[in-house]
C-alpha cells in the first residue's frame, strides 16, 4: 500500500519578481500601462484624499450656510406676515386701553343737539376749540373693531395707521421666539444635576422653569414694547408726531428718560413688566388644572392623554378666566407707557390721554375706576326746545306747567346705567376681540387636533 505524497514536495518558493526595493524602484521607470490609466487624476497636492474631504465639507459648509439663510429668511417673511395681519387689531386695542373717558365725556358732543339757542352753539364751539385736530373724539368707538373703523376714517390718520408699530412689533415677536427657548435651555442646564431629586422638586422645576423663561424673555424685550405701545398711540401727523420710528423712538427715550436704567428699571415700567409677564406665563399652566379638577367626573382627573376634548375645554374655560386676570394689569402697564418721563416732551396721541400722570399700578387702577364711564359708544343727551303750545299759552298769559316752560329738557343722566358711573370696562378693553379668538381656536383644535392652541393668536 503506498503513502500519499507530501506537500511538500508541491511547495515552490516565491519568484523574486513580486519583492520590491527602495534602490531598484529609484532606478526602474514604471510600466507604461498603469501610468497611462491614471494619467487623469493628477493633482498638485500630495494628499489627494486628504483634498478631496475637505473640498467635500467646504461643499457642506457652503449649503448649510445657505440654508441657514434661507431658513432665517422665510422665518422673517413668516413673522412678518402674521404681524401684518395682528397688528391692527392690536393697534384698535390699544388706543382702546390707553384712551381716557372721563364720566362727564359726551355731555356736549358737537351735533349733539336737536335743535340748539345761541348758548348751545357757543358751548359746542368751545367743546370744538378745546380737542386738538389729531385727536379722535372720546368715546367714539365701542370696541377694537369700532376703533379700527374709527381710526381709518379719521382724516389725520387714515387707513395706514392701522399698520403703526409693525417693524417693531415683528422684531420684537422675532426675539421672543428666538430668546425663551434660549433662555430656557441655559436655565436647564444650570439647574439640572446627575443627582436625583424628589418628584416635587421636579415638578416644580419642570413648571417654574418656563416661567422664568417667559418673564425673563418679556423684561429682556421690554423696552421694544414701550417703543410700540408709544408708535401706535401717537399721532401720524407729521408736525405733531414725537417719535419718526422705531430707532428714533429708542434712541430719544434713551437721552432723555434716564438711559438704560430708566427704560428698564424705572417702577412705572419695571413692576408692570414683570408683573403682567408673571400672569401671562403662569395662568396658562395653572387655570386649566383648575378648571380640569372642576370637570372631573367619578374621581377621574382629565389630562391630554385621557380625556382630550374635556382637557381642551379646560384650556378653553381656563384662558377665558385668565383673561379676567390679565386684562386689567396689561391696560394699566399701556397707561404707565404712554406717560414720558425726565426731559422728554409730553406724547401727542391720536386719543385722548389722562392729562394727570397716574403714580403707579394701585393708583392706575383706583382712577379707571373712579374717574371713567365704560358705556361705549358715547351717546349725547338730546336736548330740545320748548314746545310752541308752550309759547303759545304764555302769550296768551296763562300759567305755564314747569315741565312745559323749562328752555331744554334733558334726557335722563342714568340712560346708560351702571356702566356709566363706573370705570370698571375700561379696564377690560379688547375682552370681547380675545374671546372670539378663543372660541375660534377652540373649535379649530376640536375640528383638526394640535398640541399648541394658542399658536398664532398670542399676539390678540
Amino acid at each position: 500500500m503506498s503513502t500519499p505524497a507530501s506537500l511538500r514536495d508541491l511547495y515552490a518558493p516565491p519568484s523574486n519578481a513580486w519583492s520590491f526595493s527602495l534602490a531598484q524602484s529609484s532606478n526602474s521607470t514604471p510600466p507604461a500601462p498603469p501610468s497611462s490609466s491614471y494619467q487623469w487624476s493628477t493633482r498638485t497636492h500630495a494628499n489627494p484624499l486628504l483634498d478631496l474631504s475637505a473640498s467635500i465639507a467646504q461643499d457642506d459648509e457652503g449649503l448649510g450656510a445657505k440654508l441657514i439663510l434661507q431658513g432665517l429668511l422665510y422665518s422673517a417673511l413668516l413673522r412678518f406676515s402674521t404681524s401684518v395681519v395682528t397688528v391692527p387689531w392690536d393697534v384698535g386695542k390699544t388706543l382702546l386701553q390707553v384712551q381716557w373717558v372721563p364720566r362727564d365725556a359726551g355731555e356736549m358732543l358737537p351735533g349733539a343737539s336737536l335743535t340748539i339757542d345761541e348758548s348751545d352753539e357757543e358751548d359746542s364751539v368751545l367743546e370744538e376749540g378745546t380737542l386738538p385736530e389729531y385727536v379722535i373724539p372720546v368715546g367714539s368707538a365701542d370696541g377694537v373693531w369700532g376703533m379700527m373703523k374709527r381710526l381709518g376714517r379719521f382724516r389725520p390718520e387714515g387707513w395706514l395707521a392701522l399698520w403703526k408699530g409693525l417693524l417693531t412689533s415683528t422684531i420684537m415677536d422675532g426675539l421672543a421666539v428666538t430668546l425663551q427657548p434660549t433662555i430656557l435651555s441655559l436655565l436647564e442646564a444650570i439647574f439640572s444635576s446627575d443627582s436625583p431629586a424628589p418628584d416635587s422638586l421636579h415638578g416644580l422645576t419642570a413648571y417654574a422653569l418656563p416661567v422664568i423663561s417667559q418673564v425673563l424673555t418679556g423684561f429682556l424685550i421690554s423696552p421694544l414694547d414701550l417703543v410700540r405701545t408709544r408708535l401706535m398711540v401717537q399721532t401720524s401727523m407729521a408736525r405733531h408726531r414725537s417719535y419718526t420710528g422705531p430707532f428714533d423712538a429708542i434712541t430719544q427715550i434713551l437721552t432723555d428718560e434716564g438711559g438704560l436704567k430708566g427704560i428698564y428699571f424705572h417702577p412705572h415700567l419695571f413692576l408692570p413688566t414683570i408683573l403682567d409677564c408673571t400672569l401671562r406665563s403662569l395662568i396658562p399652566i395653572v387655570m386649566p388644572r383648575v378648571v380640569a379638577s372642576y370637570l372631573s367626573f367619578g374621581g377621574v382627573s382629565v389630562t391630554p392623554e385621557t380625556h382630550p376634548f374635556m382637557w381642551a375645554m379646560s384650556e378653553w374655560l381656563g384662558s377665558c378666566a385668565g383673561y379676567l386676570i390679565t386684562i386689567p394689569f396689561e391696560t394699566v402697564r399701556r397707561r404707565l407707557q404712554v406717560q414720558v418721563r425726565g426731559t422728554a416732551k409730553p406724547l401727542k396721541p391720536c386719543v385722548e390721554l389722562r392729562p394727570a400722570p397716574y403714580n403707579g399700578i394701585v393708583d392706575a387702577m383706583w382712577h379707571i375706576v373712579t374717574e371713567e364711564r365704560s358705556d361705549l359708544p358715547l351717546k349725547p343727551r338730546k336736548r330740545r326746545r320748548k314746545s310752541m303750545s308752550a309759547k303759545g299759552k304764555a302769550t296768551a298769559g296763562r300759567p305755564v306747567p314747569e315741565e312745559e316752560g323749562r328752555e331744554r329738557v334733558e334726557i335722563a343722566e342714568d340712560e346708560g346705567g351702571w356702566l356709566r358711573n363706573t370705570g370698571l370696562g375700561q379696564l377690560y378693553r379688547g375682552l370681547g376681540m380675545r374671546l372670539s379668538a378663543s372660541v375660534v381656536v377652540f373649535i379649530l383644535i376640536s375640528l383638526y387636533g394640535g398640541d399648541e392652541p394658542d399658536v398664532g393668536w398670542t399676539e390678540l
